[in-house]
């Protein structure tokens, strides 16, 4: 990742924190507002939630519509590009469906945010993102954060040996321990790329730190098996106040038989790395590749490097900043170890010819197709195996979200539903209601009363996207909301408001 430019918050431990507008702020009658009320088409905001505002996200389906679609929900993370041209909403965490109606909205509690996804662990999906600064160089620091299906940060994930706890992976295992990246500033001799004799890198470290007791399991440095003349990153600075980034570490996966994947934007270089032990068992793509690679299969500033299983690469080319190609792909490479070959399996682009300066990911679907996140662009897009697209997404002019992906999720927030209500011009009251992280809310019922204890139903209605606008019959002036599944079963009450005057 390069150039956000956008400035983090002090960091402080979150473990068992739990979002303040999640629910159990809910209850107090809130101020006038609804959709687009602001005026800013960029932007949501609620009647019942004014505190959230969220950018738009807009999804188009596309010609392979038709196909099965794998997940519910889609996950991102947009934050503005860039500090002079802000996001016309608020940086955070977001959910929302394959319509881009906003499910969930949070804050990511140290800054910028990254990586915001689904893992296990402990057996349990869980969300996960990371947070923190981003210079314009790309270069991060902050913490990587765990939360259970009620939004509850549960644990919190820092680098150890006195490294700077990088935000570019945050990857859980089955083991219980995250894949993490992180760096150091050191002392190097860089003559050989025309530096000083007496300089100064980022190297980049990866750890696996138990996730539990915060104890470092794994730690591969980059500077100890990578010299600097691989790396394809023009060299500027190089001093202690400027180290040189030589190396940028973006992604950390497993490989199906334990080893680790490391991505190295500026080497260009998907580096097979022996776990235990660290030595590098082979590398594809830069300056020292020890593959064939066919054609169409080479990439260059590539992002989030992941084989699936075995044979089957996945990695974002960006071959951009400054450009190598035309624009950006997400590659599915077949890697045969035996006769070191990589040919490409299948290219999938934008219909726009996107070429994304930095960021992007590649999640590959269980039934064979493909989820991108266009990084740097504000885009994400889903495809069948085949290529067609599925659904478009796109956030607003200057948004961009590091990474985007698809997963199931069954979000139950711990407070009450949030309620506000109205007088209605032509008769009655309008009742504005919402959950923010409720998944399985199907309907709501409205109960109204003249007096805070004496309260009947005055209508229902299905839900209708994050926020569902109720006309009922009734001038109250107590309401309360009731919320249901799709069985009938209540999932929980709203606190009694008072309608207000205007």
């Amino acid at each position: 990742m390069a150039a956000a430019g956008v400035a983090g918050l002090g960091l402080a431990g979150f473990a068992g924190y739990a979002w303040p507008h999640s629910g159990a702020a809910d209850d107090a009658p809130q101020a006038a507002g609804h959709p687009a009320a602001s005026g800013d088409p960029g932007a949501d905001s609620f009647v019942s939630r004014p505190d959230l505002r969220p950018p738009v996200v807009t999804v188009t389906p596309g010609p392979g519509a038709g196909a099965v679609s794998q997940y519910r929900y889609l996950f991102v993370a947009p934050r503005g590009y860039a500090a002079g041209a802000p996001s016309p909403g608020t940086s955070g965490l977001m959910i929302v469906d394959r319509q881009g109606q906003l499910v969930w909205f949070g804050s990511p509690l140290g800054g910028t945010p990254l990586n915001f996804a689904v893992q296990q662990y402990r057996g349990q999906p869980v969300l996960t993102w990371s947070a923190g600064s981003v210079n314009a160089a790309g270069v991060t620091t902050g913490t990587s954060y765990i939360a259970d299906s009620s939004y509850r940060v549960i644990a919190t994930v820092r680098a150890g040996h006195g490294a700077q706890t990088d935000l570019h992976e945050f990857n859980l295992t089955p083991q219980g321990t995250a894949l993490i990246t992180a760096h150091r500033k050191v002392p190097a001799d860089l003559t050989s790329v025309g530096g000083p004799a007496k300089g100064a890198v980022l190297t980049s470290i990866a750890q696996e730190v138990d996730v539990r007791t915060g104890q470092v399991l794994f730690e591969w440095d980059s500077l100890d098996h990578v010299p600097v003349t691989e790396s394809h990153q023009a060299l500027a600075g190089g001093t202690a106040q400027a180290p040189y980034d030589y190396f940028h570490m973006n992604s950390i996966a497993l490989a199906p038989d334990g080893d680790l994947l490391i991505s190295s934007r500026n080497t260009w270089t998907i580096y097979k790395v022996a776990r235990p032990g660290g030595a590098v068992r082979w590398r594809l793509g830069g300056k020292k590749s020890d593959f064939e690679v066919g054609k169409g299969a080479g990439f260059s500033w590539q992002h989030d490097a992941r084989m699936p299983q075995p044979g089957l690469l996945t990695l974002f080319d960006n071959a951009s900043s400054p450009p190598e190609e035309p624009q950006s792909r997400a590659l599915l490479l077949d890697v045969d170890t035996q006769a070191m070959r990589v040919r490409l399996s299948r290219a999938y682009t934008h219909p726009v010819g996107l070429q994304a300066d930095n960021q992007g990911s590649v999640q590959l679907l269980p039934g064979g197709g493909v989820f991108v996140g266009w990084g740097a662009q504000p885009y994400f897009s889903e495809f069948t195996r085949d290529g067609a697209l599925v659904i478009d997404g796109q956030f607003p002019v200057n948004d961009q979200s590091y990474r985007a992906f698809t997963f199931d999720w069954s979000g139950r927030p711990p407070g009450r539903p949030a309620v506000a209500v109205r007088p209605n011009p032509a008769r009655g009251s309008v009742v504005y209601v919402s959950w923010n992280g409720a998944t399985e809310v199907a309907s709501w019922t409205v109960q109204a009363g003249r007096a805070s204890t004496s309260l009947t139903v005055a209508g229902a209605q299905p839900r209708a996207g994050f926020e569902t606008v109720i006309p009922v019959n009734s001038d109250g002036p107590y309401f309360a909301v009731t919320a249901h599944d799709s069985s009938g079963r209540q999932l929980g009450q709203s606190a009694t408001v008072r309608r207000a005057s205007a």
